[in-house]
């Protein structure tokens, strides 16, 4: 006789019919996002109480006056655009957006990809890291006194007077002039001459004052009366000045010096027709078939003032020179962060582009610049975040009589905020536009940072 089959037995874990669906997943979801939510819950008051309220602090006081009692509307921000100090610091924010992130990435460019073809290329990354590690404050300080107007204190002036003078001839004797009883005049144009013409066989006395013993030629030496010769116009050029007081006028007495290698020009009629340089102790001789009957003349670059180097910190440089000090700063990060972009590009490419007869210039353009510019948005981005912000370097290096031509809004905020004459209303404005500019670079940053991810 045939068996019925037994029916499938029903899972376990199957509900049986007609009975309601389980709840444990649907109650599990929400215990999971409670744990999230107690998890984030410090974080969020943290970013509510340092975030959120002060910047929704800041917007309500910027509608206010200095008091903080009288809403003025946008007046603080017309303050932005209509005030001189405002304007220059709103100009010098752009000249920084533009400028300082820019050179700092391509200079970190330039740098990551040259140091990868030299054996010594992790040692000089390091070097060039190495000012990440000082703070703005001492970048700031050091390059004070590198841009010091003095060539004696200031690296900066030294090299450039350095080059200077090898191009160009200093003079030798700045400020010396003639006293009212000394046989000589002004010429204009910073020369002087004799007032009286020279003749051939009278000995010519040419003193000077106004230079320093200290400051005198190397070569200088003991002044010697001059002497008559004949057929020669002779004299002698001196420092008529004795230490310790005494001496005669238009006498050369025994301790003073000649003014050696002084140019001295035998001119007439308007013309030089003779010239030499007086020897170590001042004296000089001039052939007598030129300058007898001629004046002679002490030309204007005997007397010129040495040349002092550039005004670094003065109105129209002061703020290319903290850019260079922030570039030296910033620079070795952007080269660290693009030498890591760079180690991860296929060396396949590059070597196939060269087989296919590219140069060195080609492959880096068309090349390695594509590949890398996923990184050069970082580095440029972060920068430019950064250079909005930039307030230590410019507080330190620029000095106080430059200081206004070198202002910032990060600067403006500090001097708005603080001190006597401080005006929160303005200071909240200002620290409200900041943030403005900022925004959109992070929000493009952000999209970049999706895409990114989305690949």
């Amino acid at each position: 006789m045939p068996r019925t089959p037994a029916p499938a037995a029903t899972p376990a874990s199957a509900p049986a019919p007609g009975s309601a669906p389980a709840r444990a997943p649907l109650r599990t979801g929400h215990r999971s996002r409670a744990v999230a939510a107690g998890f984030l819950l410090p974080a969020l008051v943290l970013l509510g109480a340092l975030v959120v309220y002060p910047i929704g602090y800041s917007v309500q006081r910027s509608l206010f006056d200095r008091s903080g009692g009288t809403f003025v509307g946008l007046d603080n921000y017309l303050a932005l655009v209509t005030d001189d100090s405002l304007r220059t610091a709103v100009r010098n924010n752009v000249i920084w957006l533009v400028f300082a992130p820019a050179v700092a990435t391509a200079l970190g460019l330039v740098f990551a990809v040259l140091t990868e073809r030299v054996r010594w290329g992790t040692a000089f990354k390091l070097v060039v890291f190495m000012p990440m590690a000082i703070s703005m404050l001492a970048s700031g300080i050091i390059f004070r006194l590198v841009y010091e107007q003095d060539p004696d204190r200031g690296i900066a002036n030294a090299v450039w007077v350095g080059v200077h003078d090898t191009f160009a001839e200093s003079s030798g004797f700045p400020r010396a002039r003639p006293l009212p009883v000394h046989p000589l005049k002004a010429a204009g144009g910073g020369a002087f001459v004799t007032k009286e013409p020279v003749r051939a066989g009278e000995p010519v006395r040419l003193p000077l004052i106004g230079v320093a013993p200290g400051q005198m030629p190397e070569e200088a030496r003991p002044a010697r009366a001059p002497e008559a010769a004949p057929g020669t116009v002779t004299g002698t050029a001196w420092l008529d000045f004795t230490r310790g007081g005494g001496g005669r006028p238009n006498a050369v007495d025994g301790t003073e010096l000649g003014l050696a290698g002084l140019r001295i020009e035998a001119v007439r009629d308007g013309k030089v027709v003779a010239a030499t340089t007086a020897k170590a102790n001042g004296t000089f001789a001039l052939p007598a078939d030129r300058a007898d009957g001629a004046v002679l003349r002490l030309p204007a670059s005997n007397f010129r003032e040495q040349y002092n180097g550039v005004e670094w910190l003065g109105p129209t440089l002061v703020t290319p020179a903290v850019i260079g000090a922030y570039v030296w700063m910033w620079a070795g990060f952007a080269m660290v962060l693009i030498g890591a972009g760079l180690a991860a590009v296929p060396r396949e490419l590059l070597e196939a582009a060269r087989v296919d007869g590219a140069n060195e210039w080609q492959v880096f353009r068309r090349i390695t610049v594509p590949l890398l510019a996923p990184v050069l948005a970082v580095v440029l981005v972060t920068l430019m975040i950064n250079v909005l912000k930039v307030f230590d370097l410019v507080f330190v290096i620029a000095p106080g009589s430059a200081q206004d031509d070198a202002n910032v809004l990060a600067l403006q905020l500090y001097r708005s905020s603080f001190g006597t004459d401080a005006d929160l209303g303005v200071g909240s404005a200002i620290a409200v536009l900041l943030l403005l500019l900022v925004v959109p670079v992070m929000v493009l940053n952000v999209r970049r940072l999706r895409r990114e991810a989305r690949r």
